[in-house]
């Protein structure tokens, strides 16, 4: 999917979560920034550390990473 919204939106800078493609559900076109899904994020770090750490570096060192404008948002898909 990412290789498709790159092309599209060749000419925009987008800003990427580095290791989280697979997690990629979307783009918000009004403001062209990724759209992530917690859960898949979540159950890529678990590959590599446990549900508690994953949850905790997720939060402190992906979630709340911003880059202004053009922060990727990430969404609670897991209901």
């Amino acid at each position: 999917m990412i290789e498709q919204i790159l092309n599209r939106y060749e000419d925009i800078e987008i800003i990427k979560a580095d290791g989280f493609n697979d997690a990629i559900i979307g783009i918000d076109c009004e403001n062209v920034r990724l759209v992530y899904s917690i859960s898949k994020a979540l159950a890529i770090l678990q590959k590599h550390m446990d549900e508690e750490e994953a949850a905790e570096f997720f939060e402190f060192n992906v979630r709340q990473v911003y880059f202004g404008a053009k922060t990727p948002i990430w969404v609670e898909d897991n209901f």
